[in-house]
C-alpha cells in the first residue's frame, strides 16, 4: 500500500498541479495532506480541487485553514477530515488532529491543547500513522534554521504512544525524515522545492519513506 503525503500547499495552483503530476506518476492508494491546504480565504475552491483528485484524500487543518475546512473535507465524496478520527486505507490505520497555533519559538495544536492531546492519545497506538500539522518539539522543527518551534505536548504523546509514523509539515525549511524512539517522523511540506514524501507499506508491517 502506498501513501503520498504532502503539507503546506497554501492553495497555490502550481503546488496543486505538481501534486496531480506525482499522483499520475506514482499511482498511490491515497493522498494525505498534513495541513495548510488553503490560504485562509479560498477554502471552497481549493477543497473542491482536491475532491477531483484521482485517489481518496485524507487531510487535517493547519494554521492557514479556517475551521470550516474540516466540514468541507467531510462534505465532499472524495475527501475526508482525519481530525480526531481513525480511518483505515489498505489495512493501514491513520489518525489525525487538526489545528496549529504558531507562537514565538513554539507551536500549539490549539488553545485547549491538553484536552485535545488527551482525546488524541486514546486513538494512537504503535500501529498508527499520526497526521499532524506542526512537528513534535525538537524534531524537524527548526524555524529559520535556528529556533525549535515544534509542539511540546505532541512530542510527549509520541514518546508515550510510539506511533510507527508521524506525518507533519508547518516548518517549511525542515522537510525530511527523523525519528523519536521507534517512531519515524516525516516533514512532508511542499512549500519550497520539495514535492512531499511517498510511503510504501509492506504486508509484514514494515514501510519505506522516500522524500520527493
Amino acid at each position: 500500500m502506498r501513501i503520498y503525503a504532502v503539507a503546506d500547499i497554501h492553495g497555490k495552483p502550481d503546488k496543486i498541479e505538481r501534486i496531480r503530476q506525482v499522483l499520475s506518476e506514482l499511482k498511490p492508494d491515497a493522498l494525505v495532506v498534513a495541513g495548510d491546504i488553503t490560504n485562509y480565504f479560498n477554502s471552497v475552491e481549493v477543497i473542491s480541487q482536491f475532491n477531483r483528485m484521482p485517489v481518496p484524500v485524507l487531510a487535517i487543518r493547519g494554521n492557514t485553514d479556517l475551521a470550516k475546512v474540516d466540514h468541507l473535507l467531510d462534505n465532499y465524496p472524495n475527501t475526508s477530515s482525519l481530525n480526531l478520527k481513525e480511518q483505515k486505507i489498505g489495512g493501514v490505520k491513520l489518525v489525525g488532529v487538526s489545528g496549529t497555533i504558531p507562537l514565538p519559538f513554539s507551536s500549539r495544536i490549539g488553545w485547549r491543547e491538553k484536552r485535545i492531546i488527551h482525546t488524541l492519545a486514546v486513538l494512537v497506538d504503535d500501529e498508527s500513522v499520526l497526521v499532524v500539522h506542526c512537528p513534535p518539539r525538537g524534531v524537524l522543527d527548526e524555524a529559520f534554521g535556528r529556533f525549535h518551534a515544534g509542539c511540546r505536548r505532541l512530542h510527549q504523546l509520541v514518546v508515550q504512544r510510539q506511533p510507527r509514523l508521524v506525518l507533519c509539515g508547518h516548518i517549511h525549511e525542515r522537510s525530511g525524515i527523523a525519528s523519536i524512539g521507534h517512531t519515524t517522523v516525516v516533514n512532508c511540506n511542499v512549500a519550497r522545492t520539495g514535492a512531499g514524501a511517498v510511503v510504501d507499506f509492506e504486508s509484514d508491517g514494515s514501510f519505506r519513506v522516500k522524500m520527493l
